[in-house]
């Protein structure tokens, strides 16, 4: 629902709503994990996102899910079409990221 993923944006714009979803503790993890390593169950999950607690992980995902960024399969959870777009475009930002470490020197 609109309530669920606009919480924090006052303004009713689509973009903070997504921004207000993704910042959300391990919400851009959960997806980034999940587009980059296909099907994965509850458990697969919270050993790869190792300090999430399994409250936050059944939160997060429930999110996603009203978002329709995640789905549920007979495999485990699954990136939708639009999950995966989403993570398509996140994709340069990472890549900014790791440009700005390096030039800050917090690369290991």
């Amino acid at each position: 629902s609109s309530s669920t993923i606009g919480r924090g944006s006052r303004s009713g714009a689509p973009i903070m709503a997504l921004f207000d979803l993704l910042g959300r503790r391990w919400a851009m993890g959960i997806l980034w994990t999940l587009c980059e390593n296909g099907s994965m169950t509850f458990r697969e999950l919270q050993e790869r996102c190792e300090s999430i607690s399994p409250s936050v992980l059944n939160q997060r995902l429930g999110e996603l899910k009203a978002a329709r960024f995640v789905t549920r399969s007979d495999r485990g959870y699954v990136p939708t079409d639009l999950g995966q777009r989403v993570y398509q475009q996140l994709v340069p930002l990472g890549d900014t990221a790791k440009a700005w470490s390096d030039v800050l020197g917090n690369n290991p």
